[in-house]
């Protein structure tokens, strides 16, 4: 499954060329054709975890997939509604980079200690994700209130992404290090 997602993310650019070529062509019939056909590829790749939203079971599946290819265990519960109540690319954004960072973070432990925790639902009108990870590193301390990337220079964009895409929602974003763990809350 994991190789049948990467191949669908490797084509991604290729799709949504295709799909503004039919917008600007006001060809709607062959837009809604190859959407469906898109969609039938995509539900054919086998689900391990099934939200409610097509959009995150992608997301999820191919990262799971992904992190179990690694040796790390995953431990997760979502209920997401059909509809988000955030934009598609924001939830990706967001659920990318702290599923990368968490995997990234793991790979630094022994097989039988990777793991990662996640938890996601719509508490009232707001969506709220929470993803920990264990980690070999000691508690971190924060710099001017921010945990700082430890991958070194020029690295921890996605920290940077999911702190912006935060800040555009308004939302809130809890960090905390503990020795051995890592952890994030989104509401």
């Amino acid at each position: 499954m994991y190789q049948q997602m990467r191949g669908w993310r490797h084509d991604y650019k290729n799709h949504i060329q295709v799909m503004k070529a039919y917008l600007a062509l006001s060809d709607y019939q062959a837009l809604e054709r190859y959407l469906n056909e898109l969609d039938e590829e995509l539900s054919s790749v086998e689900l391990v975890l099934k939200t409610g939203n097509k959009m995150a079971d992608a997301i999820l599946n191919s990262k799971i997939s992904l992190a179990k290819s690694k040796g790390i265990t995953i431990i997760g519960d979502a209920n997401i509604p059909y509809s988000l109540v955030i934009s598609e690319i924001d939830f990706c954004v967001l659920l990318g980079n702290l599923f990368d960072n968490a995997i990234e973070a793991s790979l630094d432990l022994p097989e039988e200690k990777r793991l990662i925790r996640f938890y996601m639902e719509l508490k009232g009108s707001q969506f709220y994700l929470s993803m920990t990870n264990f980690t070999a590193m000691k508690k971190q301390a924060k710099w001017f209130g921010r945990f700082q990337t430890t991958k070194g220079e020029n690295r921890g964009l996605g920290l940077l992404r999911i702190d912006q895409t935060v800040a555009q929602l308004n939302g809130y974003l809890n960090r905390n290090s503990e020795d051995g763990a890592f952890t994030t809350e989104v509401l």
